[in-house]
Parts: C-alpha cells; structure tokens; sequence
C-alpha cells in the first residue's frame, strides 16, 4: 500500500508516518517510481506505536514493542525487552499516582481548614480614579 492508503488506515498522516520512518520504526520499500510502499506488518505496527503513545510512552520507548513485532511475536509486549518497558511505565503512572493523591490529601485539608476559620469581614472597595 501507497503511504496515503496506510495513513487513512492507521489514522494518522503520511507526515506521521515519514517522522516514524526517520527514526527507523517503519519500514517502507520504494517503488520504481520512488514511491514508499508498505506492508500489512506496516499497518500493525503503525497501530502499536499509536497505541503506546496513547498510553503515555515517547516515541523512542516504542522501540523495544516495534522489535518485537519485527521479531514475528503477535503483539509486541511478549519480548523481555517489551516487558521491562510496560513495568517501567506503570511504575511512573504509580508514581504520579502517589504524587497526585499527596496533592488531592493537601489540596483536601487547606479547603477543611478554610472552611473551619471564620470569615473575614466584608470589605468596601471604594473607586480610585
């Protein structure tokens, strides 16, 4: 398929899909004419880099799950490469998990206090000018 078919099919654009190539994730054989044409395994790992960077994972983490594939496993995450990957994120979204709770418990006590002090007195803005 032409890059333009791959790209309607991914959901993506063919700009997309030259910045993939240029840092070797898709592979794309040229034509007599010089055009890129790609494969259905192509296609697949568009969709798994897509897929990942949903999920949180920069463009060069993907690579470990891309070799995967090219290596012929199923989904790319069964490799040990892929593995170690997955639990590195997760421990970064525990992380911010933590991070955020911390914040929520903080956030939460500041309104209890706010709410236990009385109000200050109303005050009058009078014009300046």
């Amino acid at each position: 398929m032409l890059i333009g078919e791959l790209a309607d099919r991914a959901g993506t654009s063919a700009r997309t899909l030259r910045y993939y190539e240029q840092h070797g994730l898709l592979r794309a054989e040229r034509s007599g004419n010089g055009y890129r044409v790609y494969d259905e395994q192509e296609l697949h790992i568009v969709r798994k880099i897509r897929a990942l960077l949903e999920l949180g994972f920069g463009l060069e983490d993907t690579r470990p799950f891309v070799t995967c594939l090219r290596a012929g496993h199923r989904n790319g995450d069964e490799c040990p490469e892929s593995v170690e990957s997955l639990r590195r994120k997760l421990a970064e979204v525990d992380e911010a998990m933590d991070n955020l709770a911390a914040v929520r418990r903080n956030l939460s006590d500041r309104l209890v206090d706010a709410m236990a002090e009385p109000a200050p007195p109303q005050c009058e803005f009078t014009q300046l000018f």
